[in-house]
């Protein structure tokens, strides 16, 4: 149903990793970025059931290389999904108005 749409989630709590779980369930693209050098949670799976049908790649958002592969997914991706608090991807420079200029098609 959704082939061909790619979705950047951007790891995080809340509704964002169901979201991307149910859209990669409707045949969504989903790549999920997690934090690098993230320490697993004891007891829990090493892959979230969430992450079910996703794609994934470990970034560190602050690191200018990885900030780099970044904004190179960006340019794939037809909408990105992040759910931190209010103001934290802008002052990584990862901002809707940054990532817009660069990908018009995000929504």
């Amino acid at each position: 149903m959704l082939n061909g749409i790619r979705i950047i989630e951007v790891e995080g709590l809340g509704p964002g990793p169901f979201a991307g779980m149910l859209l990669a369930d409707l045949g969504a693209d989903v790549i999920v970025v997690h934090r690098k050098g993230g320490n697993p949670t004891p007891g829990v799976p090493d892959k979230p059931l969430l992450d079910r049908g996703k794609r994934s790649i470990a970034l560190d958002l602050k690191d200018p290389e990885d900030k780099a592969t970044f904004l190179q997914l960006a340019t794939t991706a037809d909408g990105l999904i992040e759910g931190f608090r209010p103001g934290v991807m802008e002052k990584l420079g990862l901002g809707p108005e940054d990532l817009h200029a660069l990908n018009p098609r995000l929504a």
